[in-house]
């Protein structure tokens, strides 16, 4: 089993995250954020990545910390799960329709973290999570685990509509790329031997 665990700790935030890559998507999120929580919960159905977060953060100021620092320790513990990277697919993508949005996401497990984002929110909030932090968990996740990541909403007008497309196209890619390919699951899937 390819599993990653990572415990973080800062005067912000104690967070506890394990991921199993080949689980069938069984999850147990508590970050005190609702809306963070039903997204991380949708990435991990829709991948069937089992995963586990433990958040405790300064809430009494607000999400960002709790947002910011979850979205590190799980690409830490993705990072930590896929070891080498032998025999993954590295690639993945895929288009996320949620009633009138409709997201494209694309990534690569490349070890070259970056982020391109094209989507927009017009609410500030959804429940008690600034819609602004959809960008930065993935700016985190992407950075920690090493992956290069582009996040488009073609189109969409429901924030919440578009926030859970997002996370379930995420998902969806990660699922792809994480997957090992039978047809070379003894190689690092790069012309350097190296990810």
């Amino acid at each position: 089993m390819r599993t990653g665990t990572i415990t973080r700790s800062t005067s912000e935030t104690s967070i506890e995250v394990t991921v199993n890559l080949d689980g069938t998507g069984v999850y147990h999120v508590q970050t005190g954020v609702g809306f963070f929580d039903h997204m991380l919960e949708q990435l991990s159905r829709h991948s069937l990545i089992d995963l586990t977060v433990r958040t405790k953060g300064d809430l009494h100021i607000d999400a960002h910390h709790t947002v910011e620092d979850t979205g590190i320790a799980i690409g830490q513990a993705f990072a930590q799960a896929l070891g080498d990277k032998r025999g993954i697919r590295r690639y993945g993508e895929a288009l996320s329709p949620m009633d009138e949005t409709l997201t494209r996401v694309a990534l690569d497990i490349s070890g070259r973290p970056w982020l391109v984002w094209k989507s927009r929110f017009t609410q500030a909030q959804l429940g008690t999570m600034d819609t602004e932090m959809f960008e930065h968990f993935c700016h985190s996740f992407a950075q920690a685990a090493g992956i290069t990541l582009h996040v488009e909403t073609l189109y969409g007008t429901n924030n919440h509509h578009i926030a859970e497309s997002i996370f379930k196209g995420l998902a969806r890619a990660l699922r792809t790329a994480t997957e090992i390919d039978p047809r070379k699951a003894d190689a690092v899937p790069s012309t350097k031997g190296v990810l």
